[in-house]
């Protein structure tokens, strides 16, 4: 039987419905905000796969073409391979649904939402999050949701709750927030320089907004929700547990003590190894498995990991929990690139590389769901095995890069000159040499002085850097201590229960995405962690600045210069030419790229990557907008012989007639006994009457003999070709 729940948030109506669709799958609902509707479903696997060591959720996003009243583009008419914005909506989705699975369920779980309609006003992006929500909540998986997701804007001051695309052009915040009944799971999104104080505001507000999308979703499951089937959990056998904390507890403390990533990972693996041998000695080769001896040392180096920072307040490599690693800079590190930057903080290293192109180089987006359609800044995030010191697949974007590029390149992005200042498209490339925590932050300050490096004109440095959390709870269940961690390394975010990454400028926050392994998040923790991120990012921005004080004044030898002339806009057909002919031809004879904004407003861009090519295509620009003025002389091209006299293009696209009696100082019977088409011809023009231009050669070759002072000068028409 179909069931419908509606709630209205800020004046927006969501409706949930469930009953219609999907009866087979684990759980199933449609959720609609205006003309935006989309499906999600849930389902479980009954068994595990054999050998499974590790939880396998799957949340697939996809949009239909359908959705919008399209067809796919391409030969086969039929959707590919995901789009970012598909892998981003789908990363933001799997996220807050990830640590309220119960502990040792490892059943593969797959989420999958459709775009069914979209009005072009609605994002669907927090529809799937709160359809996801739903769709577990009905189901009868073990899921200790729900859960709430709203967008949250700024405008004139003002927070707004999901906003539509045309708010969100004159919103200066960008907030995606999840959250439970009662704490925050996870945040993501970008600012144009909001106050940790605002920022904190933002975050209250939004816990408030996604209580009605609760509740609507709490009444569904109460109409329509089935009861939560028992799936057997995956827990390390007791006398696997007993013997490796007996027999390398110790070894594994010593082994943490060591001063690097490589070291620490090879002397556990090595007391792994020692502990397998001498448990399957004990019990047995064949009644030991593998997953339960590795899962026993993720345990002991959990406790450890965390018993040391709460118990002593140091971390394993012997910080105190507001501590930086080392950090240094370096920029121009490489040759002809327009821009580089190597930042390192620790083991964790970024080579960035920013190139500047023009605005045939922006990046074309498929507006299917409405919002912008290209975009001119882009950066790029590779994670390469070798940075981890492994052996793996290379070549392959994974989701993780995408999602890790996203935010570094949002953070960066408020920071970025107005294109109208600065015309140019421009992509930045992280290359993780090396990755130990928070690769994603170290991209953002490398990126930072990589553009400085390239002389773009930003309005300040941005920096990004990662804070952790490792708490302890009491006999009810709830956090009666904890430690936040400022720079966390990699072990420090598995073992630990967040990741906090907050991005800006000494004027304010630019970017933040959270992630937590608890279910959930105090709001006075998270106050704590704003200020401590603030106070660490405050410090590496001192050593930036102190490596590179401001931006290059002028930009890197082999990048593009541009050039900008404003034309009368009655004028751009002229420049352009029929078909294209004049563009084409400057861009042939300089070598320099000439675009037109296509707003009307009459401005040009010329990109030239030296000055001589720039010169002759500002030439040519104003040639091709010139008009033909009486009195002055033109050295001209003949297009055209008639018997009255001959046409002469004195301009690009602009031509006169010089009559047969203005061709000479004589009586000229046939024009063909002066010129003929295709040659040069030195013109005067002598009036224009009612649009048309005359010109006369007669003129210019009297006025030759007056510069010369030599009465009897005369030009053969073959010196003039």
């Amino acid at each position: 039987m179909k069931q419908k729940h509606n709630v209205t948030v800020d004046g927006l109506d969501i409706e949930f419905a469930t009953g219609t669709l999907a009866g087979l799958a684990s759980g199933a609902v449609t959720i609609r905000s205006g003309e935006t509707e989309l499906f999600v479903s849930a389902t479980a696997a009954s068994a595990l796969r054999p050998g499974q060591d590790f939880f396998p959720l799957t949340v697939d996003y996809r949009e239909k073409f359908s959705a919008a009243g399209k067809f796919p583009g391409g030969y086969f008419k039929r959707e590919g391979k995901p789009s970012e914005k598909e892998i981003l909506t789908s990363r933001l989705c799997d996220r807050p649904l990830r640590p309220l699975f119960p502990k040792g369920f490892m059943n593969e779980v797959q989420v999958i939402g459709l775009l069914l309609a979209t009005d072009g006003v609605h994002e669907p992006d927090i529809l799937m999050v709160n359809g996801a929500s739903a769709a577990m909540l009905i189901s009868d998986i073990p899921w200790n949701g729900p859960v709430g997701c709203v967008r949250v804007a700024q405008v004139d001051g003002e927070f707004i709750t999901n906003p539509t695309h045309d708010e969100m052009l004159d919103s200066d915040l960008d907030l995606i927030y999840v959250g439970s009944e009662k704490e925050m799971m996870m945040i993501e999104g970008s600012a144009e320089f909001i106050s940790d104080e605002r920022f904190y505001e933002a975050l209250e507000y939004a816990q408030k907004a996604i209580q009605p999308i609760i509740v609507a979703q709490k009444e569904l499951a109460a109409a329509a929700g089935k009861a939560k089937k028992e799936f057997a959990l995956v827990i390390t056998p007791p006398e696997v547990a007993e013997f490796c904390e007996e027999h390398a507890a110790a070894k594994v403390k010593e082994a943490l003590g060591h001063d690097s990533y490589t070291e620490r990972k090879l002397a556990i693996e090595a007391i792994a190894k020692e502990t397998t041998a001498a448990l399957e000695a004990k019990l047995g080769a064949e009644n030991v498995d593998g997953n339960d001896v590795a899962r026993a040392f993720d345990e002991i180096q959990e406790k450890l990991y965390r018993q040391n920072i709460l118990e002593t307040g140091r971390r394993v490599d012997g910080r105190g929990s507001d501590d930086l690693r080392t950090i240094s800079c370096e920029t121009g590190v490489l040759p002809r690139v327009h821009g580089s930057g190597i930042f390192n903080r620790g083991e964790t290293q970024a080579l960035v590389i920013s190139t500047l192109g023009t605005s045939r180089d922006v990046q074309e987006i498929d507006g299917l769901t409405g919002g912008a359609t290209s975009k001119s800044f882009i950066l790029h995030y590779n994670f390469p095995p070798f940075s981890t010191g492994e052996a793996g697949r290379f070549g392959f974007t994974g989701r993780r890069e995408i999602g890790h590029g996203a935010l570094a390149e949002r953070s960066l992005l408020p920071i970025l000159p107005p294109e109208d200042e600065f015309p140019y498209a421009i992509r930045v490339v992280s290359e993780v040499m090396s990755s130990n925590g928070s690769t994603s932050m170290a991209s953002i300050c490398g990126g930072s002085l990589s553009l400085m490096d390239a002389g773009v004109p930003i309005s300040g440095p941005c920096a990004g850097i990662s804070c952790g959390l490792v708490t302890e709870r009491d006999a009810d269940g709830n956090i009666s201590k904890h430690v936040i961690l400022t720079d966390i390394l990699g072990a420090e975010d598995h073992f630990g229960d967040m990741d906090f990454k907050i991005a800006g400028t000494t004027e304010g926050i630019t970017g933040f995405q959270l992630d937590l392994k608890i279910q959930g998040l105090p709001f006075d923790i998270t106050l704590e962690a704003i200020k401590q991120n603030a106070a660490a990012r405050m410090k590496i921005l001192a050593i930036m600045s102190e490596h590179m004080p401001e931006t290059r004044s002028d930009l890197r030898e082999h990048a593009p210069r541009i050039h900008t002339i404003k034309i009368d806009p009655e004028k751009i057909g002229a420049l352009i030419g029929p078909g294209g002919k004049n563009i084409r031809r400057i861009t042939e004879i300089s070598g320099a790229q000439v675009d037109i904004d296509d707003d009307n407003s009459g401005r040009v861009l010329i990109f030239a990557t030296d000055k001589e090519s720039m010169d002759r295509a500002i030439q040519e620009v104003d040639l091709c907008t010139a008009e033909i003025e009486v009195g002055k002389t033109y050295r001209g091209i003949v297009r055209g012989i008639k018997e009255f006299g001959a046409f002469v293009e004195c301009l690009p696209g602009k031509e006169g007639l010089v009559h047969i009696s203005e061709l000479a100082d004589f009586r000229v019977n046939k024009t063909e006994d002066i010129c003929k088409l295709g040659d040069e011809m030195v013109v005067k023009c002598i009036g224009i009457e009612k649009g048309k231009t005359r010109l006369s050669r007669k003129a210019a070759l009297e006025d030759a003999k007056e510069e010369s002072g030599n009465d009897s000068l005369e030009i053969d028409p073959e010196d003039e070709a």
